[in-house]
């Protein structure tokens, strides 16, 4: 397997992503769109998610197609910024057609950046419009790092951010990721800048400094963020046709790759979460090897992502945290 030529989700042909921040606020929103409806699935492992119409994606639930997928910063205030995007669908002529009614149908999570220094005293709700706003410049390429739903994220040492990364299999299906990096655990051991995702690290994408070359597994690590102040939430796509409960075991897979770059991951204080969608556009060459393929790709895909999104951050005034790259 190889890096997509983007090494961005948006390698999946159809799937564009489109980012709004408020330096302001210190806070964003990042939204994952297609040419036509995706498959999705979902998993959660942290105790504190934040959704929205996540029910829907269960295998026996009646839609099966979803317009759009929205990650947000601003905790539970952050779900309004599916509001924005499902008014820019409907404007565009999308949705779940029931009678004469279209209904986009968008899911969405969210995570804690109320805490990180920036003006949280609106008058207004500013979710929706930053939903809006992300939505209309959806498009293939997109900036990583303090941008959309990264703007303000932190984790336990650095900032966090926005990250991506794609990989083409042999067989030609592309699998990738999309994730705002804000937990409560380490991306990096111990006190070193070596990323717990070096062992799946191609080209040297988030720095190339490989692992760490010694680290005491037994320690037990510092509590630096407070209950329901985390969350990593995160995206993973391949262009290989799969129904819900296909979406929903890649979605399932793809959750050590979590596991793998943030440690500890999936804590009570935590809402993460992984989104799985598929465009369609390839059948399953091998239908007995290709779902252990791509939820192997999927975890591997994801922590790269992750650790891409904490390498990409940049400094800004206020910033409570330093950047890996300082």
């Amino acid at each position: 397997m190889r890096p997509g030529p983007l090494n961005l989700i948006t390698d999946i042909a159809g799937l564009r992503v489109g980012n709004s921040r408020d330096d302001r606020l210190r806070s964003g929103v990042t939204v994952l769109t297609g040419d036509a409806p995706l498959t999705c699935g979902v998993n959660v492992m942290g105790g504190a998610p934040g959704t929205r119409e996540t029910d829907l994606l269960a295998p026996d639930k009646m839609v099966q197609g979803v317009d759009a997928l929205v990650l947000s910063g601003g905790s539970a205030f952050g779900l309004a910024a599916c509001d924005g995007v499902a008014a820019g669908l409907r404007a565009d002529g999308r949705g779940f057609q029931v009678g004469l009614v279209q209904v986009p149908i968008v899911p969405g999570a969210i995570v804690f950046d109320l805490l990180n220094g920036g003006d949280k005293g609106w008058d207004q709700n500013p979710y929706p419009a930053l939903g809006r706003t992300a939505y209309d410049h959806a498009a293939r390429d997109f900036v990583l790092g303090s941008e959309g739903a990264g703007t303000g994220a932190m984790t336990h040492r650095w900032k966090g951010g926005l990250g991506s990364a794609s990989v083409v299999l042999d067989c030609g299906i592309t699998v990738g990721a999309l994730v705002v990096v804000n937990a409560l655990g380490s991306v990096t051991v111990g006190d070193s800048r070596h990323f717990w995702a070096a062992p799946w690290e191609m080209a040297g994408e988030f720095g190339g400094l490989g692992p760490a070359p010694a680290h005491d597994p037994t320690r037990e690590p510092p509590l630096a963020k407070q209950l329901g102040e985390a969350t990593t939430i995160a995206i993973v796509a391949t262009d290989a046709a799969l129904d819900k409960a296909g979406a929903t075991r890649m979605a399932t897979a793809a959750q050590d790759g979590m596991a793998r770059a943030i440690v500890p991951s999936h804590t009570p204080y935590d809402g993460d979460l992984v989104f799985a969608a598929s465009t369609g556009g390839r059948p399953l060459p091998d239908p007995a090897l290709t779902p252990f393929l791509l939820g192997h790709a999927a975890a591997i895909v994801l922590a790269r992502a992750i650790a891409r999104g904490v390498h990409a951050a940049t400094a800004r005034p206020g910033d409570l945290q330093p950047c890996w790259r300082a």
